[in-house]
């Protein structure tokens, strides 16, 4: 049976669900993944995520619970994401799905070459492509499945569970086998393979994400979710044993979803008063549609789009305060100094004294976050 929420209601659930303070592992136990980007204007987007829900933290503070500690780890999810180690045997069907594409255009390929690079990292332990002789450079420069041969078969090699991310060093992949990484109590689980199980539980993944979910939601959730009569099933399935419930929202009534372990969150207080500045792929930010619908926010992520094209900037991150956005700007860490180049307030956003001086504590977590010395503000648009 479905509940009518209002959108005061949503956000305000919205707010708390994801910006509540924690832990860096109790963003994980939270959100159930994060998702990765390489770029780093001001910290990678893990970076960003994290430090708009972790007091305190810093660039890269996640390494440990990653390499270290091995709580988490890279995996293929909504697109690259850091997610928790016991997801091991769930996601076995999604590596699993990889395995054609990448046996056919990369690993049949190149038999041998695969062979070596196994080899050499059952013989050495954690590699990474510079430590592979054959640099032999691709024809078709994809920047995600990497420019030279040795780095596309790893990267295919991680695709399909047969290596895993042992560590970083400046964003770049040393792999190893993912026996010698994912803690034992989960790597000899037995994995998950019935596909209707994995499918409710992966789009169980997908709501914990995003705390409110539409079924009509962008395509690039979806990745590794099945196609759309799969997932509207696994959705009907999880309604009827009661784990999701359905919403219906605000006055026009658009149809959410949502943890039915949620429910007592949604008579929650309003949220403190405090500005968080949100990474571009931050989960609450995922569905650009239900941000329009919910908070009459319009983000758009320009950084792919030439520069002639781009309304905002480069990378620009959205402002957030109690439960709605006010704010958006566009800023790089330039050695030791963190230079916003624009700063836009959203229109009707009266600039009280209150407001702006929890904007400028913001800023100094910011800055702290980045470990930086300095701000500089070249310009600020009302």
């Amino acid at each position: 049976m479905s509940i009518e929420v209002s959108r005061q209601q949503a956000r305000q659930f919205l707010a708390d669900y994801h910006l509540s303070p924690t832990t860096i592992k109790g963003v994980f136990e939270r959100l159930g993944c994060v998702q990765y980007d390489p770029l780093n204007p001001v910290g990678r987007n893990v970076d960003l995520v994290l430090q708009a829900r972790v007091p305190g933290y810093q660039v890269n503070d996640w390494h440990p619970l990653a390499y270290a500690d091995r709580l988490i780890y890279d995996a293929w999810d909504k697109q690259a994401c850091l997610v928790p180690s016991s997801d091991w045997p769930n996601r076995a069907i999604i590596r699993a799905r990889y395995h054609p594409y990448h046996d056919r255009e990369i690993l049949q390929a190149e038999p041998e070459a695969a062979t070596a690079i196994l080899a050499a990292i059952d013989r050495q332990g954690p590699l990474s492509s510079l430590e592979i002789e054959d640099r032999t450079r691709m024809a078709d420069q994809n920047s995600w499945y990497g420019s030279t041969q040795s780095k596309r078969i790893m990267r295919a090699l991680w695709a399909n569970g047969l290596l895993i991310t042992h560590h970083r060093v400046a964003g770049r992949h040393y792999y190893d086998r993912p026996e010698r990484i994912i803690p034992p109590e989960y790597f000899m689980r037995p994995d998950l393979l019935d596909e209707d199980a994995y499918l409710r539980w992966i789009m169980k993944r997908r709501l914990q994400s995003m705390g409110l979910l539409r079924l009509t939601a962008e395509a690039a959730i979806w990745s590794a979710c099945g196609d759309a009569k799969q997932r509207t099933r696994a959705m009907m399935e999880l309604v009827e044993s009661g784990e999701v419930t359905p919403v219906l929202l605000g006055e026009k009534r658009w149809p959410y979803y949502l943890l039915t372990s949620l429910l007592p969150k949604l008579e929650r207080p309003a949220p403190p008063d405090k500005v968080t500045f949100l990474g571009p792929l931050d989960s609450l930010l995922w569905d650009r549609k239900t941000i329009k619908q919910l908070f009459d926010f319009d983000y758009t992520w320009e950084v792919y789009k030439p520069v002639h094209l781009r309304k905002w900037g480069y990378y620009v991150l959205p402002v957030f305060y109690k439960d709605r956005f006010i704010a958006r700007f566009d800023s790089r860490l330039i050695e030791h100094t963190w230079q916003i180049a624009h700063w836009w307030w959203e229109p009707g956003i009266e600039r009280s004294s209150e407001l702006l001086a929890v904007v400028e504590t913001a800023r100094e977590q910011f800055i702290h976050y980045l470990k930086a010395r300095q701000l500089v503000i070249t310009e600020e648009t009302a």
